[in-house]
């Protein structure tokens, strides 16, 4: 996400939070608008979905999610009462993890309530970490498919792993995987894109996808038929890298994710501890 989408989605978010008696609270109306949402029925759905992942991590509900009235304006300068809800921070995050995070505001979202102080740089830091993790994950699950295609088309375990490393080959301008993670000081008992940056982990995978998506459509059978469509398609999106000036082989390695995600993982647990929680004693209390 790029350093402008950051500033101002922050800023947008800034403007919203409350405070009731040293508790950070956002109203529910106010985030539908933060986070895209056109109609409330339609939020009130996800905030639902969102009280069952905090029941699920045995949470109380009524800490995090209590229900109000507001009084907004109508045009001829009267006023009626809507239902509104306060959510801790705890309470928003859960509801952008149940979002979609293909939508900007979700995915930063995901990351501004995961953070405890919410700066921005700190902000950016977490968005960029879980852009990572997310690219593997889009990456194992399109070599699982690839995995599973060409098994039915006659080529076995010890093929996928030829195939995949002339995938490497072609992508890292001609070094071997095992030579890449020399390279990287990658263990060699360890996936190479553990310790890729985001750019190579998502190059691998558009090039896996599209080989999946070609087996499928030509119908290739046989490993040499895979093996010249998987490192045709590498070429290809090296070759692009290449004229952007990125040589994937030449990039410096990343944070091995395993240890990433456990310490994402890791501070995520703690958000709901230091969010606090709501009473409804204070639930008339609104200081900015």
């Amino acid at each position: 996400m790029k350093p402008e989408i950051v500033h101002r989605l922050h800023r947008h978010f800034e403007d919203y939070v409350h405070d009731a008696g040293g508790v950070e609270f956002w109203y529910a109306r106010d985030l539908q608008v933060l986070l895209g949402y056109k109609e409330w029925r339609n939020f009130v759905k996800v905030v639902d979905k969102a009280k069952e992942s905090c029941q699920t991590t045995k949470h109380e509900i009524s800490d995090h999610f209590v229900d109000v009235n507001k009084m907004v304006p109508l045009g001829s300068g009267s006023e009626r009462e809507i239902p509104d809800i306060m959510l801790t921070r705890y309470a928003c995050y859960l509801i952008a993890q149940n979002g979609d995070p293909r939508k900007e505001e979700i995915a930063f979202a995901q990351s501004y309530f995961a953070v405890q102080t919410r700066k921005q740089e700190l902000i950016e830091e977490h968005i960029l970490l879980t852009e990572r993790l997310k690219a593997r994950a889009r990456l194992r699950e399109s070599e699982s498919e690839l995995s599973r295609n060409i098994y039915e088309r006659g080529v076995d375990e010890s093929g996928f792993g030829r195939i995949r490393s002339r995938g490497d080959m072609a992508l890292f301008g001609g070094y071997s995987t095992q030579t890449m993670k020399e390279r990287l000081g990658a263990p060699q008992n360890r996936p190479l894109a553990d310790f890729l940056p985001t750019v190579t982990i998502t190059a691998k995978n558009l090039a896996t996808e599209i080989t999946n998506f070609n087996v499928a459509k030509e119908d290739l059978q046989g490993e040499r038929a895979i093996t010249d469509e998987h490192v045709q398609n590498n070429t290809d999106v090296r070759n692009l890298l290449v004229r952007r000036g990125i040589r994937p082989e030449s990039l410096p390695p990343e944070e091995d994710l395993k240890k990433l995600e456990r310490r994402v993982r890791s501070q995520e647990k703690k958000i709901a501890g230091t969010a606090g929680r709501l009473t409804n004693s204070e639930t008339g209390t609104d200081e900015d």
